[in-house]
């Protein structure tokens, strides 16, 4: 006998999974069309050249970034 079958719950599906799945029902091309979203940002190729400059370009930030200059005091 195994310890699995205390937790499984194969008639449960929560009310957030209900809803994509009829989302997904009601809309079939969703999953093409986020697919198509998430490529528009975040699936680019980078040139590692340019990456190689903008490290060289960084300029080191102080210690306290809102204070512009030494306080003579």
């Amino acid at each position: 006998m195994s310890i699995a079958h205390i937790f499984r719950r194969p008639h449960y599906t929560s009310d957030a999974t209900q809803f994509i799945n009829k989302l997904k029902e009601e809309k079939p091309g969703l999953d093409l069309a986020q697919r198509q979203g998430r490529s528009l940002l975040w699936d680019r190729r980078l040139d590692p050249e340019l990456q190689k400059q903008f490290r060289a370009a960084r300029v080191p930030q102080q210690a306290y970034v809102y204070q512009n200059a030494p306080l003579d005091r």
